[in-house]
């Protein structure tokens, strides 16, 4: 009786996306294999993403949006499948979650670019995880990523709900959940557009530095510091 109460508990939260890594593994190649037939029929909807609030050291808050187990493992199929891709794209100035990548070396780079430079922008975009738009983000996706599967499964991630402690809350054409397997591959191919290549054919004559949405800007005179957005 105890056994089959725990089974069934254990199916309750499959079905709600609670169930943890440990209860995941005990069926290792049955939950893999459920997974891998709904991805390949298409039938795969991910369950809404866990919304978990954490301190930050200046007195704010970070949300981070944590998906289920097997969103997990899913985005990172894609993942893997997709980043090569991107990174044959991505500009040697880029930092942040790329592989082989540090912040040590986006560090002795801007450590290098100061000899150089005179001025400095400190760029810090707000809430970017949250903010990045979901049209312009399939636009870039388009541009790179023909196949139209990885294309559904990247747009259902992205218009996934977020499961807060009040209740449901849809999305609202924007964000990507920080905390998310595939984010920060989207974050980087989002930013190379919007920010890196911007940068390079907009302002020639200055260098930058970019970790994630966190940048630095090199400019040639305070003149330029105050034009350069």
């Amino acid at each position: 009786m105890a056994s089959l109460s725990q089974s069934k508990e254990q199916q309750r939260q499959c079905r709600s996306g609670e169930v943890s890594l440990k209860i995941f593994d005990e069926n290792l190649s049955g939950n893999l294999y459920k997974l891998w037939n709904r991805l390949a029929s298409g039938s795969y909807f991910p369950m809404p993403v866990k919304e978990v609030i954490i301190p930050k050291s200046n007195g704010g808050q970070r949300k981070l949006g944590i998906p289920s187990i097997s969103d997990r493992i899913a985005q990172e199929v894609v993942k893997t499948y997709l980043e090569p891709r991107f990174e044959a794209e991505f500009l040697p100035q880029s930092y942040g979650y790329r592989p082989d990548k540090s912040a040590h070396q986006a560090q002795e780079n801007v450590q290098e670019n100061v000899r150089k430079y005179a001025w400095v922008i400190d760029m810090d975009i707000k809430t970017f995880f949250d903010e990045v738009d979901h049209g312009l983000l399939m636009k870039a996706i388009d541009r790179h990523v023909p196949e139209k599967w990885v294309k559904m499964y990247i747009r259902r991630w992205l218009e996934a709900p977020v499961q807060t402690k009040a209740g449901l809350v849809p999305k609202q054409g924007k964000g990507t959940p920080q905390g998310g397997v595939i984010s920060p591959l989207l974050a980087n191919l989002f930013l190379h557009y919007v920010l890196d290549k911007w940068l390079v054919q907009t302002f020639p004559t200055v260098s930058f530095v970019r970790y994630a949405d966190d940048a630095v800007v090199h400019c040639i005179s305070e003149q330029q510091s105050h034009y350069v957005p």
